[in-house]
């Protein structure tokens, strides 16, 4: 098993429960960063969260001493903008269920925000929601608007435990529309073609690194790149013995995994 750890010249990093847990850095994280600065290993940051804009999220991880540039950071936000500009020119009306920085990515890709009168409603995750966002978006998408969900985590891991996610205000306008919407973040396939693109990697010579088994690793399995599956946010190792798709790794956390990298590089 250990010579497809060997191969991986790509890596893509899931964040939330690797990198950091809520607002709390997790051990190994600036190690990594040396260690593929060290060996030329390309990557990129590849997370569902998308409350924040990828300048926030280096200034978030700049404060745990990982330096990252924002060229190296996607977001299930950014991905989503990406996806709605093949479907729909800059100035569509755009109504957003979710945070602050869902909003500016879409505005700065040349969307309308919009109420009742979008043509699409995207949804993310967001701790803000109101009755009143729900309301709005269940009445654009009831009119005609197409529904996107910038990902479906049920939830979300912080230093207390698990807390509601984005899958969870999906459901909500699920069962209120009757719709189903399109998904774009992990695990679907789009979000890993797109990332595999701006490295220019081929998926036989990448791994995705992450912690959750139903997004991260279950994406990665379906898109042929070598999982990676760390016990420092959401699923434990007899979930992942025991998951459709096992991860080719199931380590304690980034230290461990990096000990083992070490050997075969």
């Amino acid at each position: 098993m250990s010579e497809k750890l060997a191969k991986v010249r790509n890596l893509l990093i899931d964040m939330d429960g690797v990198l950091y847990r809520g607002s709390t850095g997790l051990p190994g994280g600036p190690e990594l960063m040396r260690f593929m600065a060290q060996h030329d290993i390309n990557y990129l940051m590849l997370t569902n969260n998308s409350t924040l804009t990828p300048d926030a999220f280096v200034g978030r991880l700049g404060g745990m001493g990982i330096d990252v540039p924002v060229e190296r950071i996607m977001t299930s936000g950014t991905a989503t903008a990406e996806y709605l500009g093949t479907l729909a020119p800059k100035g569509t009306k755009v109504n957003v269920v979710g945070e602050q920085g869902l909003v500016d990515v879409l505005a700065s890709y040349g969307f309308e925000i919009a109420g009742r009168d979008a043509e699409y409603v995207v949804c993310g995750w967001d701790k803000t929601i109101t009755y009143e966002k729900l309301k709005t978006a269940c009445l654009a998408i009831r009119s005609g608007a197409t529904f996107i969900g910038t990902n479906a985590d049920k939830t979300y891991p912080i230093e207390d435990g698990l807390i509601p996610g984005a899958g969870s205000i999906l459901a909500c306008l699920i069962t209120a529309t009757d719709t189903v919407p399109t998904v774009v973040g992990k695990p679907e396939t789009r979000i890993y073609e797109m990332a595999l693109q701006v490295l220019g990697a081929r998926p036989e010579e990448t791994a995705m690194l992450g912690d959750r088994l139903d997004t991260d690793i279950l994406g990665a399995y379906r898109a042929g790149i070598t999982t990676i599956m760390v016990l420092t946010g959401v699923n434990n190792r007899q979930e992942a013995e025991a998951f459709e798709a096992r991860p080719d790794y199931v380590l304690e956390g980034l230290p461990e995994m990096l000990e083992l990298w070490e050997t075969l590089v």
